[in-house]
């Protein structure tokens, strides 16, 4: 049985740790600031930490799961591989014409994003499958030859293939596969039949580039990673998180990066649903979750979270669908809401406050942290507000400077017509509340749910500082925070089962639809999964496969999933299929559409190991200590609430002194090593057994 098990989530402004005991359910929680030129020193450092605290050696480590923002850093700050895509004759330009969809009507000087890939890296060769991946024109070798040997003398160090209709036909991608490896082994290469092989050129073009733009760094940063460790004693698999709620080994991960994207957020959901479960055996959930850099929302309805097999990253205009670099990536479905910790208040033309996008970051941080930074921040803003105790932060182990908060607060007193820096404070506070509220009613409103019905899960370095404000914002009635709030994505980590998801592309009416061939595609998916579950040494016998057909009416622009049986598609089963179509579409949309034809789009196939048992133990206290520890360490000051006219005094909680089935109510303030909660006026608390904080709302 596994001795210890770690998660580590590498975050903008820190990383965090949790060591789970599997033999008493123990968790340890811990943190470090993370160093962004070499996420790995964090990491190791922190796990140095995290186990003499704990009196445990390295070796002991038998599980590692590791979630990092790498990717979705590279993409959205331009610092990946310089990239070239080699595409058919005619559609170099695929990346800039897009899909001619303004995402914004009404912005005449609407920005796009940039292409990952500039023109002069885009090159056409002479080659065209027709859309039955037989072969119109065959690949011309020697063109690809002086292609690649061109590129790399222009220092290109990864490239994209992507051909025209490879979704039915892999045969000249792998062409040019078996022409690089043979002849320029060092060439980092992406092939779209491998990364995307689904109908849809443009967005499979742009999820390919953007495989190929970060598979270096990832690559160097997995092997930097892996020798690291085995420096520090582990020798075993490395798991990564995957943007669905799956893990991978670094293999898998080293092959197809671009899954990475929302590696550290959906493991964030996870725990949500782990905490949540606690409280509903199939819980209606909004998971919160926010960090230093960004807040995040997500839907979990009867226990299982809302997915998507297609994202964007890298938004040019923030909670605006079209405005990013879509990617067909299958994820757990998360919207960004708002600003996080390190987001810089500032004042626009207009002398209006503005929180975000801009992040101080790790390096230098928030003024208060002393290390440089000169622009007031969220949290700046909160130290203000008397939300955080400065000799408390990291459970005293990193103290704030409350007077560089102020001072970067108050340069934006004058431009506010404000003198008092705690008015402006909460004007900060204020902004990123409403606008996480905005953007939260406008995705709900899109997804057709009443926010009412949800119990909301907040979570995160920041996330308990702004639950209530939000909760109540959007009208909900209860609301939890777990224990390990301040680093839950890593422990969402450890719930999380090895598993991989896969779609191929198989255009065809239902009506006309070759079953046995369908039955192949399916047959060809499961034998890849098993040798990319077997590298994690999951046996065939242990692994379960959730095949589906997304399927659509002719002439819509989505297809819904429907699940099947494979065994069960047999010539004549078309009948059955539409049935199960109709009775899903129907349940999405209230309505069917009985004049119009149906088709196939894909097959897709989810294949996943065991789910690891993770038990919510409290951390081992004295039973003696309850309610007179409780109270032993009670004491009051200041803090800010708009609702009761201002700066009030309130009580302060130490979380560790809190025992299951204590009570109290708001306004006041919980504090951990790794968060602190506020609790409103008109808020009900009470410590459930797993020493999470659940609040009822009063209307």
């Amino acid at each position: 049985m596994d001795a210890f098990k770690v998660g580590v989530d590498v975050g903008g402004t820190f990383t965090d740790f949790v060591l789970l005991d599997h033999q008493t359910g123990q968790i340890h929680l811990h943190k470090e600031l993370t160093t962004p030129g070499d996420p790995a020193e964090a990491i190791i450092s922190g796990l140095l930490a995290l186990f003499d605290l704990c009196g445990v050696r390295g070796d002991a480590l038998t599980y590692l799961v590791h979630g990092t923002t790498l990717v979705a850093n590279a993409i959205i700050e331009r610092k990946g591989a310089r990239t070239a895509l080699l595409t058919t004759r005619g559609v170099r330009d695929i990346l800039q014409i897009g899909r001619e969809v303004r995402y914004d009507i009404n912005d005449r000087l609407l920005l796009r994003p940039e292409p990952l890939v500039s023109r002069a890296y885009r090159v056409e060769v002479d080659e065209r499958l027709l859309p039955s991946g037989d072969a119109l024109v065959p690949l011309d070798v020697e063109q690809v030859r002086a292609a690649v040997r061109q590129l790399l003398a222009d220092g290109v160090e990864s490239l994209a293939v992507v051909f025209l209709h490879a979704y039915r036909s892999a045969e000249h991608e792998q062409k040019v596969r078996a022409l690089v490896e043979s002849e320029f082994p060092g060439l980092f290469l992406s092939l779209s039949s491998e990364v995307a092989p689904e109908i849809r050129e443009y967005e499979r073009t742009s999820t390919t580039c953007a495989n190929a733009y970060v598979q270096p760094i990832v690559l160097r940063y997995l092997r930097n990673f892996r020798r690291r460790l085995e420096e520090f004693g582990y020798r075993r698999d490395i798991f990564l998180m995957l943007s669905d709620g799956s893990i991978a080994t670094d293999v898998t991960a080293g092959h197809i990066p671009i899954r990475l994207v929302e590696s550290g957020p959906a493991g964030g959901v996870l725990g949500a649903k782990l905490q949540g479960s606690q409280w509903d055996r199939r819980p209606n959930l909004l998971s919160f979750d926010m960090g230093g850099t960004t807040a995040k929302l997500s839907v979990i309805d009867d226990g299982v979270p809302h997915r998507s097999v297609a994202m964007e990253v890298a938004q040019v205009s923030r909670s605006k669908r079209g405005s990013g670099i879509p990617l067909m990536v299958p994820a757990i479905e998360m919207i960004e809401i708002g600003a996080g910790g390190g987001s810089i208040a500032w004042v626009d033309r207009m002398g209006l406050l503005k929180v975000g996008p801009s992040s101080a970051g790790a390096n230098p941080g928030p003024a208060c942290y002393g290390r440089g930074g000169r622009e007031p921040t969220v949290t700046d803003a909160c130290l203000v507000l008397g939300y955080i105790d400065p000799d408390h932060f990291l459970g005293g182990r990193m103290r704030l400077d409350a007077g560089l908060a102020k001072q970067a607060i108050a340069g934006l007193t004058d431009r506010l017509g404000l003198r008092d820096p705690v008015l402006v404070a909460s004007g900060i506070y204020e902004v990123v509340s409403q606008n996480m509220a905005n953007a939260a009613r406008v995705y709900l409103s899109e997804l057709g749910r009443d926010a009412r019905r949800y119990t909301m899960v907040a979570f995160g370095g920041a996330g308990p500082m702004f639950a209530t404000k939000l909760a109540r914002t959007l009208k909900l009635r209860r609301l939890l925070i777990p224990k390990s709030a301040g680093a839950f994505s890593a422990l969402g980590f450890l719930s999380a089962p090895v598993a991989f998801e896969q779609a191929r592309t198989h255009l065809a009416e239902l009506g006309r639809v070759n079953w046995m061939e369908v039955r192949r595609i399916f047959d060809d998916l499961r034998d890849a999964a098993l040798r990319i579950l077997g590298e994690a040494r999951i046996p065939s016998t242990r692994i379960r496969h959730l095949p589906w057909l997304e399927m659509r009416y002719r002439g819509q622009k989505y297809q819904i999933d429907v699940p099947v049986d494979v065994q069960a598609l047999v010539p004549g089963c078309g009948d059955e299929i539409l049935r199960r179509f109709v009775r899903r579409y129907k349940s999405l949309y209230k309505r069917v559409l009985d004049q119009t034809d149906v088709e196939i789009i894909s097959c897709r196939l989810r294949s996943q190991g065991p789910v690891p048992t993770v038990k919510l133990v409290p951390p081992l206290a004295n039973e003696g200590q309850g309610e007179a520890a409780k109270k032993a360490n009670q004491c009051r000051r200041p803090a800010y609430f708009a609702e009761m006219g201002g700066l009030v005094e309130c009580m302060v909680y130490d979380w560790q002194a809190l025992w299951p089935g204590d009570n109290f109510a708001g306004p006041a303030i919980v504090e951990e090593t790794n968060s602190t909660v506020v609790l409103g006026p008109g808020c009900a608390v009470r410590v459930d057994e797993t020493l999470g904080i659940r609040v009822e709302l009063d209307s």
